[in-house]
């Protein structure tokens, strides 16, 4: 089999979406011939740890660590909690109290391109040596971190390798660039990275066709597009739940509030007696608190319940068994092209899929092809009302649910064999 080294930050008992992607393709590599060896950091510092993604990691894998260190350990002195929610990306748009606006303004201004900047010169070092133990021709980084990417761009400057680096996130594109307070001098710092990677890298891999556009911009290097997936479908029989349950699995940032769809949710609980006895708004995951204060403001919440990160499989669970699956993004044009990877999970539990998101968000297109929900921008109301009622009408009769279409693309297998033809 061929060799590759996978460099990666996030790997288990990292919890969250960020470990999900190469974890499952190092699960089904092998299947295409090729033979994956890990690099991750030895004592790292992950702001959600969920043990259950270890069952996916093949027993017998070669993985190399090295230590790393990380600010956000000496930062998490001054205040744990806003450590723990800057880390997370969590960031309060409102009522930022002072030290959470420096805490901002030194991550976006002293550690570019990120917090993990001092993992890269020492990986270097052990790298160089790892690739001549194990005969390894080829080396794939995937951010963000997108500091990760600099082991990658050294690595080749040193050794004749072949480099594909994985861009899960835009860099400099990304809205949570906007929050982070950068100089001038911080932001071409950062584009003067992201070009040198995208020109330096020999492939490209994208989650976006979005991306794809912004980096043809800057590379002429081929770029491919690799979305996120989901590993298995929704068996046929599920107990529902006996509410009108909308979820949310994943964080509910401060930026994604979708206020249209609040108002909306509170008109129908004033109009309809059934409705409102039904409802349950379900969060699974971390919410921040200008959402919950805008949830009671439109009076909503009495019929919120707020469950919290839980593992992996119980989120599944979650997904499963819920009346609705809601998806929000920021509503902004740099997140257009952004595609949660609940997505394509929320897909494979076959429940209606309720997205609010930006105008021309690339979401729109995947889930109108699969036919597994609607989306609506943020200035939607009297179609998303009706939607909405529509769904719950159908809810009443027993008979609410979705003819997905041609979603097998999106599993974490078929993935891994459009990976492997790049690689």
């Amino acid at each position: 089999m061929k060799k590759v080294l996978v460099i990666t930050y996030y790997w288990p008992p990292a919890g969250g979406p960020g470990v999900q992607r190469w974890l499952k393709f190092v699960k089904y590599l092998r299947d295409f011939g090729i033979e994956p060896v890990l690099y991750i950091p030895e004592n790292p510092h992950y702001p959600l740890i969920d043990k259950s993604f270890e069952s996916d990691i093949p027993d017998d894998i070669v993985i190399y660590k090295h230590p790393i260190w990380e600010p956000y350990r000496f930062a998490s002195l001054l205040s744990k909690k806003k450590t723990e929610r800057i880390s997370s990306g969590i960031i309060q748009h409102k009522n930022q109290s002072i030290l959470e606006q420096l805490m901002l303004w030194v991550r976006g201004n002293f550690f570019i391109p990120d917090a993990r900047k001092y993992w890269v010169r020492p990986s270097i070092k052990f790298l160089y040596d790892v690739l001549d133990k194990e005969g390894i021709s080829s080396i794939i980084t995937t951010g963000p971190p997108h500091s990760v990417h600099l082991i990658g761009h050294y690595l080749k400057e040193f050794k004749k390798v072949t480099w594909l680096a994985d861009f899960r996130d835009p860099w400099t594109s990304i809205g949570y660039h906007k929050k982070l307070k950068l100089t001038g001098i911080a932001r071409n710092r950062h584009q003067e990275l992201e070009h040198l990677v995208l020109n330096n890298a020999d492939k490209i891999v994208v989650t976006s066709q979005t991306t794809k556009n912004e980096f043809q911009q800057l590379t002429r290097k081929p770029i491919h597009v690799i979305t996120n997936g989901f590993d298995s479908v929704t068996p046929a029989k599920v107990n529902l739940d006996k509410k009108f349950t909308i979820s949310h699995v994943g964080s509910m940032l401060s930026a994604r509030n979708p206020e249209n769809f609040w108002k909306v949710l509170s008109e129908l609980v004033n109009e309809h007696s059934a409705f409102k006895a039904a409802l349950e708004l379900r969060f699974i995951g971390v919410v921040s608190e200008d959402i919950l204060k805008s949830l009671k403001s439109f009076g909503l919440d009495n019929y919120l319940h707020v469950v919290g990160y839980v593992k992996h499989d119980e989120a599944v669970a979650y997904q499963r068994r819920s009346q609705i699956l809601l998806l929000a993004e920021i509503d902004a044009p740099e997140t257009v092209g952004i595609i949660p990877g609940k997505l394509f999970e929320y897909m494979a539990a076959a429940r209606p899929i309720l997205g609010i998101g930006p105008e021309d968000w690339e979401v729109a297109k995947l889930v109108a092809d699969t036919k597994t929900g609607a989306i609506f921008d943020y200035r939607a109301h009297f179609q998303l009302k009706n939607v909405l009622l529509n769904w719950f009408q159908q809810y009443q009769k027993n008979a609410l649910n979705v003819a997905s279409n041609n979603i097998n693309q999106y599993s974490r297998r078929e993935l891994t064999r459009k990976l492997a033809e790049h690689i």
